[in-house]
């Protein structure tokens, strides 16, 4: 039986496989302090971290590659910072999504040198193969992209596993030919099957791990997989196995017939309390913060400051817009955990967590970029 301390655990291990990414190209920006006027460089960098959040619109680090070029010039290293920015993988709440956002805008980026260069993404989304090569090759020969958004280019170059963003923020599912949903990648979807009865379960096409035992089962799979988005290993049982390409949060509820292809096969008798599963499992989906991104962002330049002043912000839009930037990060913790109940709609778990924490933030101490980073681990953005 899970414990709500391996479950918590399991979120952690799950949130900190990709954690980090969003700083990236921050130091590439950094080292163009010799180009444009002094700080420019800086502000920029500041910037990037927050484009590249999983609360963040997919077109938002295209327009800020597009200022990069616009502030800095189009000197060779400033169009390499740039295209770096374009190429750079964008995280995903495993709370609210389950493949990658990727941009519809035809119109961005807008500097022709930065046109033709796709994405890299999450490892473990399906068809992350093809697109992180296709994002390294493109980087050295961008692919043709005349009239096309990066979505496009993405998808007309293998890849189609990812929800279409627009700059306005609304979404869509994959291009023709995409495993959003379903497919691959992972999505939930629970479909018919019969545990224990003989009968094979067969569910979503691309969870395919744990092929099933003949005979009687009555194995306590729980393998978090994450919703295809996280690398993670087996939090309770015996020893950790990696989770399946691909690996679908399946709810397989023993005896109700709501199974995903995790477990193919429990050929006789079985008993099949393996759950594989898609956000169901106790705690792993149980957090929900609604309509807002709980994440924080340590940038300087905000609110006016200069531009080697750095201070906390939400990442959230909505929860910004109700509190100003600030030196101590726990006037923004504090904030969030607020607007969780006031404006975003969050559930009682989510409050939990993020009241768990800001507690934790507060003993931490710190001031700077390490706060933001254990701030965003602690909520698993």
């Amino acid at each position: 039986m899970y414990s709500k301390i391996a479950v918590f655990a399991g979120l952690l291990a799950c949130a900190e496989a990709r954690f980090g990414v969003e700083g990236t190209v921050q130091g590439v920006i950094s080292a163009l302090g010799n180009f444009g006027q002094p700080g420019q460089a800086a502000t920029l960098a500041g910037s990037s971290p927050g484009v590249l959040l999983g609360g963040a619109n997919a077109c938002a680090k295209l327009v800020l590659a597009d200022q990069i070029v616009a502030t800095l010039g189009n000197d060779p290293a400033v169009i390499a910072a740039a295209a770096a920015l374009v190429a750079a993988e964008k995280n995903f709440n495993p709370f609210t999504a389950a493949i990658p956002a990727i941009c519809s805008d035809a119109s961005l980026p807008a500097t022709p040198e930065l046109r033709g260069i796709v994405p890299l993404v999450d490892p473990a989304v399906a068809g992350s193969d093809v697109e992180n090569a296709n994002s390294a090759a493109s980087l050295a020969n961008p692919f043709n992209a005349a009239g096309l958004s990066v979505a496009e280019v993405a998808a007309a170059n293998g890849f189609s596993n990812f929800t279409l963003q627009g700059s306005d923020g609304s979404t869509a599912g994959a291009p023709a030919g995409g495993n959003a949903g379903g497919n691959a990648g992972g999505n939930a979807g629970n479909n018919a099957g019969n545990n224990g009865n003989g009968n094979n379960n067969k569910g979503n096409n691309g969870n395919k791990g744990n092929k099933g035992n003949n005979g009687n089962n009555n194995g306590n799979g729980n393998n978090a997989n994450c919703g295809a988005i996280r690398t993670l290993t087996t939090v309770v049982g015996a020893a950790p196995t990696a989770a399946p390409a691909g690996g679908n949060a399946n709810n397989g509820n023993n005896g109700n017939g709501k199974n995903n292809k995790g477990n193919k096969g429990n050929n006789g008798n079985g008993n099949n309390n393996g759950n594989n599963g898609n956000g169901n499992n106790a705690g792993a989906a149980a957090a929900n913060f609604g309509s807002c991104d709980p994440s924080i962002v340590f940038v300087g330049g905000l609110g006016g400051r200069p531009a080697t002043e750095f201070t906390f912000q939400s990442a959230d839009a909505q929860i910004a817009a109700n509190q100003q930037e600030a030196l101590n990060p726990n006037i923004i913790t504090n904030r969030i955990c607020d607007e969780l109940t006031n404006i975003c709609g969050a559930n009682q778990a989510a409050k939990d967590v993020c009241k768990s924490a800001q507690a934790q933030i507060l003993a931490l101490g710190t001031r700077d970029a390490t706060t933001a980073a254990a701030w965003n681990k602690l909520v698993a953005v």
